[in-house]
């Protein structure tokens, strides 16, 4: 088959050396996200100059230009791997066959941008990812195939999505180019009744009210480690804090109830979280406990709680 690959970022540099490699279709052309002032190039953009493929970066997919051009590759299949740009209608069905997008929910659940960090911010216990067949609606459209993987109890958003995620995704595209040759690629209706959207998951979506019960707070940690951050506040200053465990103990939410090399923990609803690892305001990431000896940490110290 001809190929389209469109996308960004290392998923599209993986999704676009995994077709290459495979080496039973035809890259015909690659579209990449327009190149941004400061910013190295996007590493699919590299990926395809380096194997000599032709590169578009449109603005937007409604010029009739930019369409023109599309046509001309003349291709049965366009791949969209981590597309932030709207693609309307009028470009998705210039290839033969349409067009397939990747996203990494278990569609129609968690449709939106933040599709990994809000299952474990939720305390979900499986997700996924789906490739199905976009519309103009935000991630609608039928789903060609799903994979799921167990949530773990300790799970970041970077274990779920670099460990489990993106390889078995990236590895999926076989199958998603061999289901293609059929006469009759599976299409499965989304479950309207059963969908969810979720917005971003920004800075404020991750301050954590040490009130809330100890799962909770763990979820919101493990959920947002790396971006955005879960945090709060320490004399006036945000604290992010990143590798944590749960554990037992009663007290005044917020509160240091232990200081040791390995962890701070602070008190929670019905538990307490041991920081491992966190940000202060201005510095890089480092070690709990050595931050609470640089800080002047004791036992009894508050960190901040929604009021305050």
């Amino acid at each position: 088959m001809r190929l389209i690959i469109m996308g960004q970022q290392a998923f599209g540099q993986s999704a676009l050396e995994r077709i290459l490699a495979r080496g039973r279709d035809e890259v015909v052309a690659v579209y990449c996200a327009p190149d941004r002032e400061g910013r190295p190039d996007d590493p699919l953009k590299t990926a395809a100059i380096a194997a000599g493929l032709p590169v578009f970066q449109p603005a937007g997919f409604r010029d009739d230009a930019v369409l023109a051009t599309m046509r001309s590759h003349n291709a049965d299949l366009m791949i969209m791997a981590y597309v932030t740009l709207f693609v309307p209608e009028a470009a998705r069905d210039i290839p033969r066959l349409g067009s397939i997008c990747f996203h990494p929910s278990l569609l129609p659940l968690h449709r939106g941008p933040s599709s990994i960090n809000w299952p474990i911010i939720n305390g979900a216990a499986r997700t996924g990812f789906s490739w199905f067949y976009p519309t103009d609606g935000l991630d609608e459209g039928d789903i060609l195939l799903q994979w799921d993987c167990a949530i773990d109890p300790d799970d970041t958003l970077g274990d779920v999505y670099f460990k489990k995620i993106y390889p078995a995704a990236i590895e999926s595209l076989d199958e998603v180019c061999d289901l293609f040759r059929t006469d009759q690629p599976p299409r499965t209706v989304q479950d309207e009744a059963g969908a969810t959207y979720e917005s971003w998951c920004r800075a404020a979506d991750a301050k954590i009210d040490w009130r809330q019960p100890v799962a909770t707070v763990y979820n919101l940690i493990r959920g947002t480690n790396p971006q955005p951050g879960a945090w709060t506040t320490w004399q006036g200053e945000r604290l992010q804090i990143y590798d944590a465990r749960p554990s037992a103990g009663e007290g005044e939410p917020g509160t240091v109830a232990s200081i040791a090399a390995e962890a701070i923990h602070v008190q929670a609803t019905g538990g307490r979280i041991g920081v491992q690892r966190l940000r202060p305001a201005g510095s890089g990431k480092v070690r709990a406990g050595d931050w609470a000896h640089m800080a002047g940490l004791t036992v009894g110290s508050r960190f901040g709680v929604d009021g305050d």
